[in-house]
């Protein structure tokens, strides 16, 4: 186990709390009130925005590890936790996205956003994998080292973010 402080715990907007009740632990949303209206686009744009800048202000600490991961010669066991601890915040950005409600041209960004903040997730596991194997193979190792960080998708999660904060008021 690691001796180095945790990193302070990131927790989703005021707009994504009121969404996000109810998904922990293989809850779905809690069904809705009798009286309760589908938010509007601009609440639906605020909640989405909301996580994607979540999901990338995570990716510095990601592609910190990944990096990691890539160095040649032997791998630090701690590098297991971090890894695993990204992935994790990264299932749960997933989560949140896919609980969100989408209409109209949003649906589209939401879906984007989730396969984006999946394939950070996919990374950082197959990463670990590589990393973390039994057995070294010359061909792993070769790809391990390969890894250094998330790449394009980050860079086309970021656009996506930006592009979105451009159409919500402020």
């Amino acid at each position: 186990m690691s001796s180095a402080p945790a990193a302070p715990r990131r927790g989703p907007s005021a707009v994504l709390r009121r969404w996000a009740v109810g998904l922990g632990r293989g809850r779905g949303r809690p069904p809705a009130e009798p009286g309760d209206r589908p938010p509007d686009r601009e609440a639906q744009a605020a909640a989405l925005l909301a996580v994607l800048d979540a999901a990338v202000a995570e990716q510095a600490a990601a592609d910190r590890a990944l990096a990691v991961c890539g160095e040649p010669g032997p791998v630090a066991p701690e590098l297991a936790e971090l890894l695993s601890r990204q992935a994790v915040r990264y299932g749960r950005l997933t989560g949140w996205l896919r609980a969100l409600p989408a209409d109209g041209d949003l649906a589209g960004v939401r879906d984007l956003a989730i396969r984006l903040v999946a394939y950070h997730q996919w990374m950082l596991h197959q990463s670990a994998n590589l990393a973390f194997a039994g057995h070294h193979r010359p061909r792993s190792e070769a790809a391990r080292e390969r890894i250094n960080g998330l790449g394009a998708p980050a860079d086309r999660l970021r656009e996506l973010r930006d592009r979105l904060q451009a159409d919500v008021p402020e």
